[in-house]
């Protein structure tokens, strides 16, 4: 059968209103299928391990991995595989009978949680339960953005997760919400609270991997990365899986190939414990947009480890290998074998029939500057504030994308006075970081906290600054907000903002789709959300 799409999860979407044809990050109708029908059936399982979970009854870990890393099979631009997809539905499936066996209590059972592809097939049963299938616009916004929130809540645990820290509560939390999104009962206020609920176990999410990475690999600190390439064949790794990072650069030593992150991997070589690794070499590239030329002039094999990964050219197919939630058809795959283990064996054996990276450029990037790196000099922050040295923080994090109205956060950056300091983490930063803006008495005046999810870093700086000054509300501080963004991750940042009580956040280049206008009234009227106009109106709105 003809398969229909319609997805608006990424700001990039067609005309700001929907992708229909075919996705603008590549995905056809018929991947975008498997996914709307693997977000069915992991909320019809969450109903399950709920149910259960009231009956006093225990949920797996297993269950929990399985439940996290089907939503983060299908945030944007991670997985374009079709068949990797139905099997996840599969597998899915065949946990909740499992689970369902268990349960003593089935009466009112949403239909998602007793379906199974016997009934009417996969094709047919996802052309029924697509984002469309909510008739109400708000109360169909309203699950989309708890679900585009759950998703970026579940990529953060999956990394978390893999690094053996666990917080069941968090998975309880995503679960029980899952389910509720299956409760045509719930009124718009209903949704709007789990809205900001989820925000709230955003912030511990975010947290709990903050405590996986720095007790895994010690606290980023102040480092400068080189943007220039070795003589060596290469392995360039994207993505933001530590652990992979880690097991590769394991497998590496003593070959002769020297490893290069790209994208959202740069802030790896913030952490101590990477630094010990002789070939690991600097960072190549900019954000993931640009990967089609930076893929093919890298000439060594790339490791996608997460979302960012775009269809690739024909050219260096056969060089891209996936991993954990990516998936590419014509791709090889590496799996995660049953000891926890990867083996990077074939990357690794390609690297070195490959020529070594083509140079793109020069020079370095300065990093590190996590939460304890700014705490170390908070005092001279603090007396640069004091002093009016620095007169307003800029937070400019969240993701780079193709379109060319991002220009505007360059420009944006440029136009800053020079008595400003640029909080960033995420590729957003690929905008701005290689300019070369200065310092103030010795604070660089961009300040990169690392990954996406080191916005929590940002927020911990906001909050150890609100206390440093004795103010009651962190709104008071001068901090304005400037936030690009893209898929799924940055959505959860902005919950856990508005949790925190952070106001008059900007986002761009576009308000995202998914807000209906009654949906985004009340972000407007509650929270101060904005949207962007041009570099000068929004230096006057927000700095001046």
């Amino acid at each position: 059968m003809e398969n229909k799409m319609f997805c608006y999860q990424c700001q990039e979407t067609a005309g700001c209103k929907g992708c229909t044809q075919v996705g603008v990050c590549g995905k056809k109708p018929e991947v975008a299928a498997m996914q709307d029908l693997l977000i069915y059936v992991t909320k019809g399982l969450s109903a399950v391990t709920t149910r259960l979970r009231a009956e006093g009854k225990k949920v797996s870990a297993e269950v929990n991995h399985l439940i996290t890393l089907n939503l983060f099979v299908t945030i944007t631009n991670a997985n374009f595989d079709r068949e990797a997809i139905i099997s996840r539905i599969k597998d899915t499936l065949a946990a909740k009978t499992e689970a369902l066996a268990v349960l003593t209590d089935r009466e009112n059972l949403p239909e998602a949680a007793l379906w199974n592809d016997t009934e009417d097939g996969f094709d047919a049963k996802a052309a029924k339960v697509g984002i469309l299938a909510t008739e109400n616009e708000d109360i169909r916004s309203l699950r989309e953005l708890i679900t585009y929130g759950l998703k970026g809540l579940a990529a953060y645990q999956k990394h978390a997760n893999v690094l053996g820290y666990e917080n069941e509560a968090i998975d309880a939390f995503a679960q029980s919400a899952l389910a509720k999104l299956l409760d045509d009962s719930l009124t718009g206020d209903d949704l709007t609270a789990l809205t900001l609920e989820t925000g709230k176990w955003g912030v511990d999410g975010m947290a709990l991997l903050d405590k996986a990475n720095t007790e895994t690999y010690g606290n980023p600190e102040l480092t400068q990365v080189d943007l220039g390439v070795r003589q060596n064949p290469g392995i360039l790794i994207s993505g933001h899986d530590l652990k992979d990072l880690e097991m590769l650069l394991e497998q590496t030593q003593g070959t002769g190939v020297d490893v290069y992150t790209h994208g959202e991997m740069l802030p790896a070589h913030y952490y101590p414990k990477f630094k010990k690794y002789e070939n690991f070499a600097g960072n190549y590239g900019n954000a993931w947009w640009k990967q089609k030329e930076e893929f093919e002039a890298f000439n060594g094999p790339i490791l996608m480890t997460t979302n960012c990964v775009v269809p690739p050219k024909a050219s260096y197919q056969d060089r891209l290998f996936t991993t954990g939630a990516t998936g590419v058809p014509g791709c090889q795959h590496i799996a995660l074998q049953a000891d926890g283990t990867k083996d990077f064996t074939p990357v690794i054996d390609l690297a070195k029939k490959c020529a070594a990276p083509t140079e793109l450029e020069q020079g370095k990037i300065v990093g590190g500057f996590a939460h304890e790196q700014v705490f170390a000099v908070a005092d001279k922050v603090v007396e640069a504030v004091k002093s009016g040295a620095i007169k307003k923080f800029v937070v400019m994090a969240g993701c780079d994308g193709r379109m060319k109205s991002r220009d505007y956060y360059t420009e944006f950056a440029k136009a800053l006075p020079q008595d400003t300091v640029i909080l960033t983490a995420g590729c957003a930063k690929y905008k701005y970081i290689k300019m070369d803006l200065g310092d103030i008495g010795g604070i660089p005046r961009v300040l990169d906290a690392g990954q996406c999810n080191d916005s929590y870093s940002l927020a911990l700086i906001a909050l150890k600054l609100k206390e440093v000054f004795g103010l009651e509300d962190v709104n008071e501080l001068p901090i304005a907000y400037n936030i690009a963004w893209y898929e799924q991750k940055a959505v959860i940042v902005l919950l856990a903002l508005l949790h925190l009580g952070v106001k008059n956040i900007h986002l761009g280049p576009t308000l995202p789709a998914f807000l209906s206008p009654n949906v985004a009234k009340v972000l407007v009227e509650n929270f101060g959300i904005g949207g962007i106009t041009t570099v000068e109106e929004d230096i006057k709105k927000m700095i001046q």
